[in-house]
């Protein structure tokens, strides 16, 4: 089957990474434009985390990335990370986990995620705090709020947001450090920044009602095709695939929105 005019193009602004001198470079590049973006706002750029995504990278080509240096990594789905975890376990590397989470599949995340950036109901909390507490670890984690109002989308309404944080404080081995959101998948500027913007305001009004259950107040928001305009909005961590790795065998509308 012959690939699209936009298969083809995002082949081409996201070329695949295959040694570790690609992978500095890539690295570099999209360091390079979150320290313009934060310039351009006026921000310090050492505030702003880059966090890889490895979501359907090989793990041949995983191990070349960690050789050059990269040491945290997010994958969307538990059972992907699980055995990429397993099979790099001789490596220094720890994992993030970015994607919708369920219930049973609480045990694996508890087991050995750095964090999970994707906690948007109190039944995910209870489970993972039951396991946490068996393991004796805790877990740092991301509220995930749907602030583009799309049904696909996982993550909680805004209006939610304010009870929610109240309720966590019971799960003791979740540490909250901040807020996730996934901004809507189209070429409107306007309306992906507006995205952003909610999440930030969001971040502000509960700083401002109980600092205490907003952690760092981290904003995770970003990935390849808007990180920039995150930044400029605010994201303390961004969410990069494409931009490191190479572009996907499938289109970014293939795995967002989620549902």
């Amino acid at each position: 089957m012959s690939k699209s005019v936009d298969e083809e193009n995002t082949s081409a602004r996201y070329p695949t990474a295959t040694t570790v001198a690609d992978f500095r470079a890539n690295v570099a590049a999209v360091r390079a434009r979150i320290d313009a973006a934060a310039d351009r706002a006026g921000r310090d750029a050492a505030s702003v985390r880059l966090l890889p995504v490895s979501k359907t990278v090989p793990t041949e080509r995983l191990r070349i990335a960690i050789d050059s240096g990269l040491r945290l990594l997010g994958e969307n789905k538990v059972q992907e990370a699980v055995r990429k975890h397993r099979e790099t376990e001789d490596l220094d590397v720890s994992w993030a986990i970015i994607g919708h989470l369920q219930t049973n599949k609480a045990r694996d995340v508890a087991a050995f995620a750095h964090e999970f950036q994707a906690l948007d109901r109190l039944r995910v909390a209870e489970a993972l705090d039951r396991r946490l507490q068996a393991a004796g670890r805790g877990l740092d984690v991301f509220v995930q709020v749907n602030t583009s109002a799309e049904d696909s989308k996982f993550g909680m309404p805004p209006a939610e947001l304010s009870g929610f944080l109240k309720a966590l404080p019971v799960y003791s081995s979740l540490r909250v450090r901040g807020l996730m959101t996934l901004a809507i998948l189209t070429p409107d500027e306007t309306r992906v920044r507006a995205c952003f913007r909610v999440l930030r305001e969001l971040r502000d009004r509960a700083k401002a009602d109980d600092p205490d259950l907003i952690g760092d107040g981290e904003l995770s928001m970003g990935m390849s095709g808007d990180y920039e305009i995150a930044v400029e909005e605010g994201a303390t961590c961004v969410r990069v695939g494409q931009a490191i790795f190479g572009a996907r065998a499938l289109p970014d509308s293939y795995y967002w929105p989620e549902g």
